[in-house]
């Protein structure tokens, strides 16, 4: 790491991502993580869960922003307006101490601070780290319409965006701004804190799904296909880990399903948690509508866990059906139980957990994610 920040000019980079939810932690400090190995300082501007999760890091300067989201369209308009007119102050007053500014988590809809970046002559990113919400179950047509305007005019004012992988351009509708797109990830993992320490074999009969409990998620159609899985398999239990806006509707669903009993809804599982968990499952589902590169995925392939999940977002560059995971057609109840019965009962389980932890380990090191930003900043 010492080479990389002796050789060429170390950047002075802002980071904002002021939208940020417990999920959203991870993946910034990675970001941060690999950023300041060639950085001569590093911002960082965030708010709510964000704030709190790197209130005490000395590594980095701290602006925190304070979000609340209001019950009512016109509350939640206000508290977003003054957000952002908070957020663009901060850049306007910090912009003489950075070189660069990097949008992250709701960058794609942050027109007035990003304007204010580009007014104070920086060079500006956007890391789009998901479709944003032009797949999204759970918003407003109006709300979606006004998120994805705002997302256009940022597409055409910034200087780059940044996806986790070519299948996104066309995936993600940004066909039209190709020649300003670069392809790189924050993702990473240390697998020492994601190691195997329960064979497969030696699992119980137990599969899950870890993540946000939201629509564009497609849990809510796991916990529909879960009866059929459950009738063919009876020996089988599940665990659903996470919370969110459809974590009620979710246990009314396993309860109209007569599958209550066999279903455990542990709430949010800590990071600090999650390997023991991955450890004991025999298959993770994830049957997301859309993704980018899910961490979750990784960290359960780190630990010998096999992934079943769509072919959406970048999962298809990590996940080859049949040799680093299963890959299901769609996420229609019908098709996740069929999918679930096919992997628990295929003949490689146990070589295809050991492949997909292989290729984690081999093409998700700290190095390789360190290289690959600092080619980014260079091009720009």
């Amino acid at each position: 790491m010492d080479d990389i920040k002796q050789s060429g000019n170390a950047n002075r980079i802002g980071v904002v991502a002021v939208y940020c939810s417990k999920s959203c932690n991870m993946p910034l400090s990675n970001l941060i993580n690999i950023l300041i190995p060639f950085s001569k300082t590093c911002c960082l501007i965030t708010g709510n869960e964000g704030s709190k999760f790197f209130h005490s890091d000395t590594r980095i300067n701290i602006e925190e922003i304070y979000n609340l989201s209001g019950e009512f369209f016109v509350s939640r308009l206000f508290r977003f307006v003054r957000t952002q007119v908070k957020t663009a102050f901060k850049i306007i007053r910090i912009s003489d101490r950075i070189d660069i500014w990097i949008f992250f988590y709701g960058g794609a809809q942050s027109i007035l601070p990003l304007l204010s970046a580009k007014l104070s002559n920086k060079k500006t990113l956007l890391l789009l780290p998901d479709a944003g919400p032009q797949k999204s179950t759970n918003l407003s047509k109006v709300i979606i319409f006004a998120l994805r305007s705002l997302a256009v005019i940022n597409y055409n004012i910034i200087d780059r965006i940044i996806v986790y992988s070519s299948n996104l351009i066309q995936n993600w509708n940004l066909e039209p701004y190709r020649h300003k797109i670069l392809i790189a990830h924050e993702h990473f993992l240390d697998i020492t804190t994601f190691p195997v320490t329960t064979p497969l074999r030696d699992r119980p009969p137990l599969i899950g799904y870890i993540g946000r409990l939201s629509g564009e998620k497609g849990v809510q159609h796991f916990a529909q296909a879960l009866p059929a899985i459950l009738d063919d398999r009876q020996d089988l239990r599940v665990i659903i880990g996470g919370d969110g806006q459809l974590k009620e509707s979710i246990a009314a669903s396993l309860q109209e399903g007569g599958v209550a009993a066999q279903v455990n809804l542990p709430g949010w599982i800590s990071h600090d948690d999650l390997p023991s968990y991955l450890n004991q499952l025999q298959l993770l589902v994830l049957p997301s509508y859309t993704e980018g590169l899910p961490n979750i995925m990784l960290e359960a392939m780190a630990c010998g866990t096999p992934v079943l999940a769509t072919p959406v977002g970048a999962i298809p560059d990590v996940i080859i059906d049949g040799k680093t995971g299963f890959i299901m057609e769609n996420n229609s109840p019908e098709c996740i139980a069929e999918n679930v019965i096919r992997a628990l009962n295929s003949p490689d389980l146990e070589r295809i957990a050991e492949d997909g932890r292989r290729f984690v380990e081999e093409n998700f090191t700290l190095e390789r994610a360190v290289e690959r930003w600092k080619e980014v900043l260079e091009e720009i």
